[in-house]
């Protein structure tokens, strides 16, 4: 069988045939975690001993015509198979029962092993494998880290009647702890927390860490960094939890996935560990993706990046930053025939979450009477009555309210506090205030690329022909009543002067 290789890529694309191109070797193990392929790949570099070992990412392998290929050429020529599948069978069922029919002709020792650590009693009557063995190297990998792998690919080369089995057992290693960045600390500057997962470290994939960290320091903040198998996981809650208490960083940057709130039904008290640091939670994208898809995607992150990154953190509170990393291929491992998929940093991404964590920290010093803070309501121009208006969310009542809680906090919020009705008629009947001038725009718009600059003009043609221009300045589009829209600022009644939605250096920190 034969499969031209010639493939283009994008987020949107379905599943094609592809040929891995791989000749055989003694042993292969197949998951669909970058981790667990990582730590093989350390494992089997570390020991000359081991026999050859062929590794694959079960996504490469989706298509039936792929799988039967890779059966074809690599499966059939082993000594022994170990698949480890994060999801379950459903996620891989033709691969596994091709491979497992395979395995059954042939003899082959195969061990398919559950990814998430919930058995599946399809998974053992597809194994060919004893239990015990089986259950020893589900064990080792469940545990993960090169050295556990390494002992759970020795024990794939006894199977394969290349060795002795050394009787080890996996070593467990904490689901929690402290990791030393590359980055001074205790030095009495205000402290960024960063929180990853233990998968990062296990697979020594850290480089986007590591460079977040020493951006942090070089924005002038120390830097602590924690890692965790799950923030659902009540004990690795309660480390997260104590440790940012004792610690008191003036922001946390976190690289975990979905709500990390716990659940009261299951044992938890229902805030996110996170938040008792009480300041503010960065949320920081891993992407799953390469940076060229990003690129070309009208939708920038993928659906899945874009759910668990960003919608199920934001259901916490936490502040959605940027991607600080892609996924991209290292070079071929000589003799291995694979190359590991690792997060690269993306220096951009990581310049920006460390600039903003650097500037949230600095709110943080500032006195709350030297604070300038402004309420962003939506605005619909040219639909009378429309300001403010959001489906399903009272606007103009949480408005109302969120300036009493500011008045309770200390906040200089004028002479009256304004109530719904109040807010509604500023709105809809205050004159449009200056906002933006042309020389501002004109400085920030050069700062955008080329292409980007002649699409926007093309769309929406000279900033000086817009009808919100007055001849120097730009308007808001929707009308502000300096309550609402407040600049809390002892010598001032309201900031309608000071306002900035976009993100400009030279503005003083906000």
């Amino acid at each position: 069988m034969h499969i031209l290789v010639r493939e283009t890529r994008s987020l949107d694309d379905v599943e094609s045939a592809v040929d891995l191109g791989q000749t055989p070797a003694e042993l292969v193990f197949l998951s669909f975690s970058d981790s667990d392929l990582g730590a093989a790949s350390a494992a089997w570099q570390a020991d000359p001993n081991l026999p050859g070992l062929r590794l694959a990412n079960l996504a490469r392998l989706k298509h039936p015509l792929s799988v039967d290929l890779y059966v074809e050429q690599v499966i059939e020529h082993a000594r022994c198979v170990v698949i480890r599948l994060l999801g379950g069978l459903d996620y891989w069922r033709y691969g596994a029962e091709e491979v497992a029919r395979t395995c059954r002709d042939r003899g082959i020792p195969l061990a398919i092993l559950p990814g998430d650590g919930r058995e599946d009693d399809r998974l053992i009557e597809l194994s060919t494998v004893a239990s015990d063995i089986r259950d020893r190297l589900d064990a080792c990998l469940a545990h993960g880290g090169p050295a556990n792998t390494a002992r759970a690919l020795r024990l794939a080369a006894h199977l394969a009647d290349l060795g002795p089995d050394d009787g080890e057992a996996a070593e467990p290693l904490p689901l929690h702890g402290e990791y030393r960045v590359p980055a001074p600390s205790d030095t009495g500057r205000p402290l960024a927390a960063i929180v990853f997962y233990r998968a990062y470290l296990l697979a020594a994939d850290l480089a986007p860490i590591d460079a977040l960290a020493r951006e942090l320091d070089r924005q002038g903040l120390d830097v602590r960094a924690l890692h965790v198998a799950s923030l659902k996981v009540p004990e690795t809650a309660a480390f997260v939890a104590q440790t940012l208490r004792d610690r008191r960083p003036a922001v946390v940057l976190n690289a975990t996935g979905f709500s990390a709130r716990l659940d009261p039904r299951s044992g938890g008290d229902g805030p996110s560990p996170l938040d008792a640091a009480g300041a503010p939670v960065l949320q920081v994208v891993l992407s799953a993706s390469p940076r060229e898809a990003w690129a070309e995607s009208a939708r920038g992150l993928s659906q899945t990046d874009l759910a668990m990154q960003v919608v199920l953190p934001e259901l916490d509170g936490r502040l959605l930053a940027t991607a600080i990393s892609f996924k991209a291929e290292e070079t071929e491992v000589t003799g291995l025939e694979f190359a590991r998929t690792v997060h690269t940093p993306n220096p951009d991404g990581i310049a920006l979450a460390a600039a903003r964590a650097s500037g949230w920290a600095r709110l943080a010093r500032t006195d709350r009477g030297d604070r300038t803070i402004a309420l962003i309501l939506s605005d619909y121009p040219g639909a009378a009555g429309q300001s403010a208006h959001a489906v399903g969310l009272d606007a103009i009542e949480s408005t109302a309210q969120i300036l009493k809680v500011l008045d309770g906090e200390g906040y200089e919020t004028g002479d009256a506090l304004p109530d719904g009705k109040e807010i509604v008629g500023a709105l809809c009947h205050a004159a449009p205030t200056p906002f933006l001038s042309l020389a501002d725009y004109q400085r920030l718009f050069a700062t955008l690329p080329e292409e980007t600059r002649a699409q926007v003009l093309a769309a929406w043609g000279d900033p000086e022909d817009d009808p919100e221009f007055d001849g120097s300045h730009f308007a808001l589009p929707m009308a502000i009543y300096g309550n609402v829209i407040a600049a809390i600022q002892p010598d001032r009644g309201n900031a309608l002067d000071r306002k900035a939605s976009y993100h400009d250096p030279d503005l003083p920190p906000r």
